[in-house]
């Protein structure tokens, strides 16, 4: 094919080795496949979900407490307010542990 004695093999080399990159990327897909719009959607329900429970239940106790204990201030608006600080905490850890979990993996298939 070529005049150079021995060329060809390296060429072939090459050619079988990028043939096996392309094929070992494609096992690794099928076996890892990217998540779909559902499972982003559970996500974003995942993480509503860690927000409005947390909420719900601080403005449910401060009903409770200002039924049955009132005073000058307002539990209802102090454990409601509570609450959604800790949904959204509760909530960015979710968030940031997915987060580093998809790093790892993606240092895991680029090292």
């Amino acid at each position: 094919m070529t005049d150079a004695p021995g060329k060809p093999a390296r060429d072939e080399a090459a050619f079988a080795g990028q043939v096996g990159e392309k094929a070992a990327r494609k096992l690794h897909a099928r076996r890892n496949a990217a998540p779909g719009v559902w499972f982003g959607l559970g996500m974003m329900g995942l993480i509503g979900w860690s927000v409005a429970v947390p909420t719900l239940l601080g403005a449910a106790l401060g009903l409770w407490l200002d039924k049955h204990h009132a005073g000058a201030h307002s539990w209802t608006l102090a454990l409601l307010v509570a609450g959604l600080v800790i949904g959204c905490f509760n909530a960015w850890h979710w968030v940031d542990k997915e987060d580093r979990a998809m790093r790892d993996e993606q240092e895991d298939r680029d090292g």
